[in-house]
């Protein structure tokens, strides 16, 4: 596998690692300022659409996303080239960053509605919803509060606290960064079963034979159904890799009907 690496999936490894080994042992504020914020958070930065691809949240992040580079991206590389495996790198990359901010502003500004419609009109259903859909954000001891304001929905002091807490949540929601190059090398993916489609690849688990078009189209299934069910407990961003599959689809769509691209 190693003696087979070609030129720019050798760069992209050691870049991620060495990024990763600065910002975990040197230079901790890397994160803070590489990673990808929410585009109203007062940390966010332009810069970070591109950024954010190189930091990762630890060893097995990096692990992951790299050990598909490592499969997929050699046979990638010589097929369309050197330049070509960059560009769909860096433009899946860089747009699954630009389209998951997207979809986190719909989901600020749905959650901002709710908060808004709760501080006009307090009660203890609502809240409990609000804390049901968001409860990854939460300590077990607020559903101890939640009971206790059920009990006592008129009490100025409950309703004060909760009123607290949901801006609170406001406030974590909106700092929250998004790092790593999953979208990248979910375009990678995409790109690998359109070009090789019956490619034989053996999962490690199960261990079991299957071709690129299914192993591709089984992640994306799964990753559409994770986007519509949107699990408050689920920190993975699942909206992030189906921009990548997305847009490698199209890029890859479009180098295929310009055969003269491929060399």
């Amino acid at each position: 596998m190693f003696r087979n690496i070609t030129p720019v999936v050798k760069n992209l490894l050691l870049i991620n690692v060495v990024l990763l080994i600065v910002s975990r042992f040197i230079f901790p504020q890397l994160n803070d300022w590489f990673a990808l914020y929410y585009i109203h958070s007062p940390y966010f930065q332009p810069f970070q659409f591109l950024t954010y691809m190189f930091m990762h949240a630890d060893f097995w992040h990096l692990f992951g996303n790299m050990f598909g580079l490592l499969i997929f991206g050699p046979l990638l590389e010589q097929f369309l080239g050197p330049k070509k495996l960059l560009i769909l790198w860096m433009v899946c990359g860089v747009g699954s960053g630009v389209l998951y901010s997207g979809y986190t502003a719909y989901r600020m500004n749905n959650l901002e509605a709710k908060v808004a419609m709760f501080q006009n009109n307090p009660d203890p259903d609502s809240f409990n919803k609000l804390v049901l859909e968001n409860r990854g954000f939460f300590q077990r001891s607020v559903f101890d509060f939640v009971d206790d304001y059920s009990r006592n929905p008129d009490d100025p002091n409950k309703i004060s606290q909760a009123k607290q807490t949901l801006d609170a949540i406001l406030e974590i929601q909106g700092n929250v960064p998004m790092v790593g190059a999953s979208g990248a090398l979910f375009g990678v993916l995409i790109a690998f079963a359109m070009l090789f489609p019956n490619t034989q690849l053996f999962l490690l688990f199960p261990p079991i034979p299957i071709k690129a078009k299914y192993m591709v189209l089984f992640y994306s299934l799964y990753t559409i159904y994770n986007v519509f069910v949107n699990n408050p407990l689920d920190n993975v961003a699942h909206f992030a890799h189906l921009s990548g599959l997305v847009i490698g689809g199209v890029l890859v769509y479009f180098w295929k009907k310009d055969r003269n691209s491929f060399y």
